[in-house]
């Protein structure tokens, strides 16, 4: 890996490297992407249809769109059964996080007659979009799924592109079953996302679409939020390490490449204080790059945007990486508690060196859908948040309104808006 001097310099072209990565900088695939959406929105079914035949080289039409019992069974048969209760071990762990972010609807009662209050809502209808081809993951599935269902969505619809033979993919259908997806639906791409923004004859609606996906995926919710709400525009993987001298190499170099083998666009980066561990990690990382099945892919992504940078000191490590604001970020240091007070922006934080990142991904319990490209500066982790509604509960006794009616009034007129003042006005005349 290429070893750099933490400088100004260094840190400006780092960052505006990492941006290119960003989906807002791939205009040329939004005029295909509007041409999908303008079509399903059209023609329904029938776009979805002719889509999916000439994308996914799969014969879908309205007989076998959605998954049927007998294919679920099917699926259970033909996957193994360690996995299965793999699954359902995480599916466990991810459930009882979740749990505990749950949120209620309050109510205020004052003496005077006043009642404020919030009443939270499940969202009615949720699409759950989950990537097929070679990016096959069981584990997204229970990720997107599991917060929709503790927050008490009534039906979670999901989609998924079609192999050939026209069925999905075992394990994204047992993952699928595990979590309590509503339905499943054979289509994918823009198209799919299409069909869950404006609803066609086999697939309903959607209030919200959720789920990672490749481009053309990504500018779709991009281009449908408004008619639907949407979670977030997903960029590629990336991984950040904070390391002094007392981490161990082997391990640094080992959780760099578990998000660099994710795509060529993937980004892991260790920004350290100590000369040493930087050569010894970049000698680490040449010798697993070798051994990996994906040493190709993690190759391209190491010269792409692969970076290990050597700081003056433990504050310009941590400056750095508020900068910037990586998806998956892991502090390997002496005091790694220390550190991680100090950090503001990171998806998810990954303290001391057993907590390789994959815990993450797959088994701990926190959601592994999180902010990319430095929208963690402003994004949060998919959580049971993302799948409810707020609405604010005013309610005034006469006594109570009476008491203010003046200052409501006169704040109205101030503002030039004459009706409001005057639906206070002729409670009291």
């Amino acid at each position: 890996m290429r070893i750099q001097r933490l400088n100004k310099d260094t840190k400006q072209n780092l960052l505006e490297d990492l941006l290119k990565r960003s989906p807002n900088n791939y205009g040329e695939y939004e005029q295909g992407v509007a041409e999908i959406l303008n079509r399903v929105k059209k023609e329904k079914d029938q776009a979805i249809f002719e889509y999916t035949a000439k994308f996914d080289k799969a014969c879908i039409n309205a007989d076998n769109i959605k998954v049927t019992e007998e294919e679920i069974q099917e699926a259970y048969a033909l996957v193994d059964s360690s996995l299965v209760e793999i699954i359902r071990k995480a599916l466990r762990n991810i459930e009882s996080y979740h749990e505990k972010q749950r949120q209620y609807s309050w109510f205020d009662s004052k003496p005077d007659g006043t009642m404020l209050g919030q009443k939270v809502t499940p969202l009615h209808r949720v699409g759950v979009y989950v990537p097929g081809g070679k990016a096959v993951y069981p584990s997204s599935v229970l990720m997107n799924i599991v917060p929709a269902k503790v927050a008490g969505v009534d039906e979670i619809i999901m989609v998924t592109p079609p192999g050939k033979d026209g069925k999905v993919t075992p394990n994204t259908l047992v993952a699928a079953h595990e979590a309590g997806a509503t339905a499943v639906y054979k289509v994918g791409g823009a198209q799919a996302i299409g069909a869950l923004a404006y609803g066609t004859e086999s697939i309903p609606k959607v209030d919200k679409i959720v789920g990672p996906g490749n481009i053309y995926v990504a500018l779709a919710k991009k281009s449908v939020y408004g008619h639907v709400s949407i979670d977030a525009i997903a960029g590629p993987s990336e991984i950040l390490v904070i390391a002094d001298e007392t981490a161990n190499p082997r391990y640094v170099a080992a959780d760099l490449l578990s998000q660099a083998e994710h795509d060529e666009l993937a980004s892991a980066i260790l920004v350290t204080t100590s000369e040493e561990l930087a050569q010894k990690v970049s000698d680490q990382v040449d010798a697993f790059v070798k051994e990996l099945s994906r040493g190709e892919i993690i190759q391209k992504s190491l010269d792409n945007y692969g970076y290990i940078l050597v700081a003056d000191t433990m504050e310009d490590v941590i400056d750095i990486a508020n900068d910037i604001a990586s998806e998956h970020l892991e502090i390997q240091t002496k005091d790694p508690y220390d550190v991680m007070t100090k950090i503001r922006n990171a998806g998810a934080i990954f303290i001391g060196e057993y907590s390789s990142e994959p815990l993450g991904d797959y088994f701990a319990g926190p959601n592994h859908v999180l902010p990319t490209n430095g929208t963690a500066k402003f994004f949060s982790p998919l959580s049971v948040d993302d799948f409810i509604k707020k609405s604010s509960i005013i309610s005034y006794s006469g006594d109570a309104l009476e008491a203010i009616h003046e200052d409501i009034e006169n704040f109205a007129k101030a503002e030039q808006l004459t009706a409001h003042a005057n639906s206070i006005k002729v409670r009291f005349e």
